[in-house]
């Protein structure tokens, strides 16, 4: 009866999305505002790369009007309940037709770690380009609203280009010589080449978290970070407290924490994208500036 009288008074129904992470939810409200209702799959603190669905989940997915997701192999265990009759007309898949990095395959280690870098949101000129899907995909789903899409697109991407401007201030304080890269997995490429940095290594020489590192491929990590000189390790808040607390004993190298993957809860230093890219980036920065 609500909802009758709601509609009967002229007052629209938000249109219901489903964004599969906290990164991708926040963005998509952004250019969507109140005439969206935002459900985000994954909650605050959730390794995407370990993220196991549940039926439920797909009823979520059902009802939704857009499925939102950050797409380039990052929501693998979501591709059975994406690929569903129900849901996958409804998948806009953000990263599709956008420049991907891809990690060689090396034959001459035990372990053979390959794929596509699914980690795009770390170059705000990319979230620039999923601004301009979400706009459209939401415009198409509600003609009604394209102007207020466009308009708020227009004004997020302006507050990205400024982040990207601010980014590369921070960036000038590290010397150029110490702008080395060592992180839990492969997390920060499209950060790196945007910003003049250069990935020494990875704990987890992979895209995915639920890889292991092999004994030569620790070795040389451990070798790479004493060769240079790296001054810290970079990790998420959740990675493997054993491997950590190894490599930190094997190289003396400082450990900072790191928000890779997910948004932290509203009263955490990272509760939407603009400040989750600002404290990881004045963490780096303290942490490599010398």
């Amino acid at each position: 009866m609500l909802a009758l009288a709601l509609a009967g008074a002229g007052v629209a129904t938000p249109l219901p999305v489903v964004a599969t992470t906290s990164i991708v939810g926040d963005v998509v409200a952004q250019v969507g505002g109140e005439r969206i209702s935002v459900t985000v799959l994954m909650p605050s603190g959730t390794d995407p790369h370990a993220f196991e669905p549940t039926p439920r989940d797909l009823v979520t997915l059902s009802w939704a009007r857009l499925v939102f997701l950050s797409g380039a192999g990052l929501e693998e265990s979501l591709l059975p309940f994406l690929s569903a009759p129900e849901v996958a007309p409804k998948v806009v898949d953000l990263s599709a037709g956008l420049p991907l990095r891809e990690l060689e395959e090396d034959h001459d280690h035990e372990h053979h770690h390959h794929g596509v870098d699914p980690h795009v949101w770390f170059d705000p000129l990319l979230v620039m380009a999923w601004v301009d899907r979400i706009a459209e995909a939401l415009a198409a789903a509600d003609p009604e609203g394209r102007d207020l899409y466009r308009s708020r697109a227009a004004a997020y991407q302006e507050a990205l280009a400024e982040l990207d401007r601010w980014i590369q201030g921070e960036v000038a304080k590290v010397p150029p010589e110490r702008r080395l890269l060592v992180t839990d997995h492969w997390v920060l490429g499209y950060f790196a080449a945007r910003y003049g940095f250069t990935e020494v290594g990875a704990i987890v020489p992979a895209f995915s978290t639920l890889a292991e590192p092999s004994a030569r491929e620790w070795a040389e990590l451990v070798d790479k970070i004493r060769a240079l000189g790296v001054p810290a390790v970079f990790v998420a808040p959740d990675f493997n407290p054993a491997l950590v607390a190894q490599l930190a004993r094997d190289t003396g190298v400082r450990v900072v924490v790191l928000f890779y993957e997910s948004l932290t809860d509203s009263d955490g230093p990272a509760p939407d994208y603009l400040a989750f890219m600002r404290e990881n980036v004045r963490r780096i920065v303290e942490a490599l500036g010398g």
